[in-house]
């Protein structure tokens, strides 16, 4: 079996099992083994029950003192029970499980694994598992690997499927030169993937984990170096002079630029002028006004006779930055185009002629704008909004429509300087780091779930004198149900509890884009009060009129994810208020929570997140794609990152070094990242 092999090729997958492996984007064997866990479950000792906390997952052993009962609420059958041990009893409950009515026997001995939640101001455990006392004494203390799911795919199936692979596929010799392994510590790649999906211990999960993040911000330096150093410096066929109209649209602003934007803007106002392709990133933190300077770049392409595009991560995003658009640049005369995925074919057909024939001079728009069939009559400048989300390949695909235009990238993420160097080593760096003074700071608060009801109350005086209020819920998984609502079920739930009369609406990552600007122009508009979502609305979305967040279950997101999430209030003159609801108010996550009750400043949260986040943390890693990265964290993973960018230039100084015959895999391996054959 070769990594290259068909995901049918191990036993036991048939044609309904690809077709659930391929929803996660697993086609290939060696898909399959880069399908890292997203985090691991240990089975630790029993406890008694009078020392459990809500938000853990604890194993219990005892009794049943009361018959199994079933009650139907809504579409679930809900059976419980009380269970009792030397120091206590605690009520235990599962759903849609019917089957436990006959088989649960009161008086026999059991060991239950599951996690407690509080409900009606009691401790209870919900959707345990029944274990054996074999299983328990041969599962103690070993790493469990939990994977993304789809739903008809199970965490034991995917398990079994990537043991099987570990198994029957051949290995390929490790890429890293020698050299590379001995002077920074690493493991072996084979020996790697498989510790990374069932580490002996903890131990074996941090080297593997170590030689995984190495490789991939290694492969990520070096095509970032080679594509430096191929480009260098270029000479423009856009000298993009300042006019009038950009100091018009100062004037028209609401507010003066700060000193942040205006060092930014003179920043780039340099570049467009100095005959040279600008490649520069601004990075400012969440609300400072990087969209500003955004819309004066693009108005000079526009004035001086070219085309400017702007490419953000998200349609309601694309949206919302094209009405900002109209309503500023329209009255100075600039043709404003929109182009998204969601679009029906005529209306792209209509965007794609203006587009080709210089009929617009400023297009906005999502991945949409990199399309095969977008044709740019004169296009000068680009812009990447939210840069963290678009890869370098991406950037390339969008500078090969025009003649070696210029190129601007935004920033959020508070990444600290000197990673940010590195990661954007292509780069030139300009860093808005004051705010508007007419934001007034936000007003923020660490607590636990018993501070609810309370909460609650505060929206709804919020709401009653015309603010907003945005819930977030993390991302559930399908095969996560029993354990946190998702979005659906908590806005039902939120229905009976607030006041008649206030409008709630819900929105979440697998609604059509349609409906998701469709909800969100509702609420731009006032029209929903209440917002409950997933992290869909993280990016960039601009609503004055919100004053209020609480985040649910804060402790499962990273710092720097939370602070922008924070970011989606305070956008207005009115005082703004951040709610981190912690479900597991354990010392350590009230302790990271409190660092942003703290401090509204991004660089300050990113620099205390570094320090908090170890290395090999088990728990709470975004095991994301975020910043180009499966399993790497810029974070977490400094360090490495810094290490793998001084192992990438020793080899980017003579590309001849990549040609050597020992060095034949790693090449081969580059050719797979930059899909480029290195001659």
């Amino acid at each position: 079996m070769k990594p290259i092999d068909s995901i049918r090729t191990i036993k036991g997958i048939g044609e309904k099992s690809e077709k659930l492996f391929c929803k996660l984007g697993i086609t290939t064997v060696g898909e399959l083994l880069a399908f890292y866990p997203r985090e691991y479950d240990i089975l630790t000792a029993i406890q008694p029950i009078s020392s459990v906390q809500e938000g853990s997952t604890v194993i219990l052993e005892g009794t049943f003192v009361t018959r199994p009962h079933m009650a139907n609420v809504k579409n679930l059958k809900i059976i419980s029970c009380k269970f009792r041990d030397a120091s206590g009893q605690i009520q235990v409950s599962w759903f849609n499980m019917p089957y436990l009515l006959r088989s649960l026997k009161m008086g026999m001995h059991y060991i239950l694994r599951g996690r407690i939640v509080l409900k009606n101001g009691m401790l209870q455990m919900t959707q345990p598992k029944i274990l054996t006392k074999e299983e328990y004494h041969n599962q103690l203390g070993k790493l469990q690997p939990v994977y993304h799911l789809t739903a008809g795919l199970t965490n034991h199936a995917v398990t079994k499927a990537v043991a099987a692979a570990l198994k029957e596929c051949e290995t390929e010799p490790d890429f890293l030169p020698l050299e590379i392994r001995k002077k920074y510590d690493l493991t072996g790649h084979k020996k790697a993937i498989r510790d990374i999906h069932f580490p002996e211990n903890k131990e074996a999960y941090v080297k593997a984990r170590k030689r995984l993040t190495f490789e991939e911000f290694f492969l990520f330096s070096l095509a970032l170096h080679r594509m430096k150093e191929t480009k260098g410096e270029k000479t423009s066929d856009f000298v993009l002079a300042e006019n009038e109209k950009t100091e018009q649209l100062v004037q028209m602003l609401p507010y003066a630029l700060t000193s942040g934007q205006e060092k930014a803007w003179e920043d780039v106002r340099t570049d467009l002028q100095s005959g040279y392709v600008m490649n520069r990133l601004i990075q400012g933190d969440v609300g400072s006004g990087k969209t500003v300077i955004a819309m004066l770049a693009l108005l000079c392409a526009a004035e001086n006779g070219h085309q400017g595009a702007i490419m953000v991560p998200t349609e309601v995003l694309a949206n919302q930055h094209y009405e900002e658009f109209v309503r500023y640049l329209t009255p100075l005369g600039i043709r404003i185009t929109l182009l998204t995925g969601s679009m029906t074919a005529a209306q792209k057909r209509k965007a794609a002629g203006e587009i080709a024939g210089h009929e617009t001079d400023i297009i906005v728009g999502t991945h949409a704008l990199i399309q095969e069939k977008v044709t740019y009559a004169d296009l000068a400048l680009i812009v990447t909004d939210e840069q963290h989300r678009f890869g370098v390949k991406q950037r390339e695909q969008f500078s090969d429509k025009g003649h070696s235009p210029h190129m601007l990238v935004m920033s959020a993420t508070p990444i600290p300087r000197t990673l940010a160097i590195i990661l954007y080593g292509d780069l030139d760096v300009s860093v808005i780091d004051t705010l508007p003074a007419s934001r007034l700071p936000i007003k923020n608060c660490a607590v636990g779930t018993n501070y609810r009801p309370q909460a609650y109350r505060f929206m709804e005086k919020q709401i009653q004198a015309g603010h907003q209020v945005y819930i977030i819920c993390p991302m559930v998984e399908e095969s996560e149900n029993s354990e946190a609502e998702n979005v659906m079920d908590y806005t039902n739930m939120l229905r009976e509890t607030m006041s008649p009369g206030i409008r709630l609406a819900y929105l979440h990552g697998k609604m059509k884009a349609a409906q998701k600007n469709e909800i969100m122009t509702e609420f731009a508009k006032q029209e929903i009060d209440i917002l409950v979502s997933t992290t869909v609305i993280e990016v960039g979305i601009n609503v004055p009129n919100a004053t209020v967040m609480m985040i649910e279950n804060a402790e499962r997101f990273g710092l720097a994810q939370l602070h922008q999430l924070r970011g989606r209030v305070g956008r207005g003159k009115d005082q703004s208020y951040c709610i981190f609801m912690a479900g597991n108010s354990s010392k350590e996550a009230m302790e990271r929570l409190k660092i942003l009750e703290e401090s509204n400043d991004g660089f300050y949260v990113a620099k205390q997140d570094l320090q908090m986040r170890g290395p090999g943390d088990l728990f709470g890693i975004r095991q994301s794609g975020e910043l180009y990265f499966k399993l790497a964290d810029i974070f977490q993973d400094a360090e490495q990152l810094q290490q793998a960018n001084e192992a990438a230039c020793t080899f980017t100084r003579s590309d001849v070094s990549l040609l050597c015959k020992k060095y034949d895999g790693l090449r081969a391996k580059m050719e797979e990242y930059t899909g480029e054959i290195m001659l």
